[in-house]
């Protein structure tokens, strides 16, 4: 059994096992942007985490979906936390893109949670428990094709889960929360070339204090808080998992100066890229 959850892709093309909060304890140093597709349930104890910009709370009898290049940080676990997961590497997915199935929903949110029933609970802990037996026992019996169709039945499996909790979303979900999400994923999608609210304003076609008001009702955080947290999320993960030269990476979030990604970067952290990458926080 795999026990260690990659903190950037997965070296072979998918990883079952169990995790402790030994494990999850990993990923509370700095974020990870993680490239694979996860599959997790939470078989005991509770977690909170920030997918992105957004922060989750997980329990008991969750069943959770992380889509591939989301950011992941770990703030807390309980101690009895346990979680089952199936890790599907980006080159799988690419390589069996036009084999394998993905519901609609999973491919517009970074992370999707469920609360499943105890039934549920125990079909989903005994195909996991199956899997890790059979890589196991016979790991050359789970070849690619035979992969492809186990993905496709865990899809098949945790799209009943996923598309219900959204239609339920969609039914409580006043005009306040949609102006939120919309205005959370265009962030993940844009951060690095959009560093003004306006500017999401003006895609969203309302007006920039509605936007920040909404936002501010809606999370707690200021519209420019939230474009801050994306720049700085990627930046610490960049300096923490990449060799990539300070100004590359300034660059890359759409800072042609690598002097004000310096005063940005120790403005909202305290202490400079380099610092951070040297581990001086």
């Amino acid at each position: 059994m795999q026990n260690e959850i990659p903190l950037i892709d997965c070296p072979i093309d998918y990883i079952f096992g169990e995790a402790s909060g030994k494990t999850l304890n990993e990923y509370m140093r700095f974020p990870c942007k993680i490239k694979c597709g996860v599959y997790a349930f939470m078989a005991k104890g509770t977690a909170r985490a920030t997918v992105n910009i957004t922060q989750y709370n997980f329990q008991e009898n969750d069943v959770l979906y992380l889509a591939p290049n989301s950011f992941f940080l770990v703030h807390e676990f309980s101690e009895d936390a346990q979680l089952s997961y199936i890790i599907f590497s980006s080159s799988f997915l690419e390589k069996n893109a036009y084999s394998i199935r993905r519901p609609r929903i999973m491919l517009t949110e970074a992370c999707q949670i469920v609360n499943v029933k105890p039934d549920q609970a125990q079909i989903i802990t005994t195909l996991s428990q199956l899997l890790v037996d059979a890589i196991n026992c016979t790991p050359s019996m789970l070849n690619t094709e035979r992969m492809v169709h186990i993905y496709n039945v865990i899809h098949l499996m945790f799209q009943d889960y996923f598309v219900a909790n959204s239609a339920t979303k969609e039914r409580v979900m006043d005009r306040k929360s949609e102006i939120y999400q919309e205005y959370s994923e265009l962030v993940m999608k844009h951060y690095q070339e959009w560093h003004h609210v306006a500017e999401y304003a003006s895609a969203m076609h309302i007006t920039v204090p509605h936007l920040c008001s909404t936002i501010k009702q809606t999370s707690s955080r200021t519209a420019g808080d939230l474009i801050v947290e994306a720049i700085i999320t990627d930046a610490k993960a960049q300096l923490k998992l990449s060799m990539s030269p300070i100004k590359e990476i300034a660059i890359s979030l759409g800072f042609e100066n690598v002097a004000f990604f310096n005063r940005f970067f120790k403005t909202h952290t305290g202490v400079t890229p380099k610092n951070y990458r040297n581990g001086e926080e």
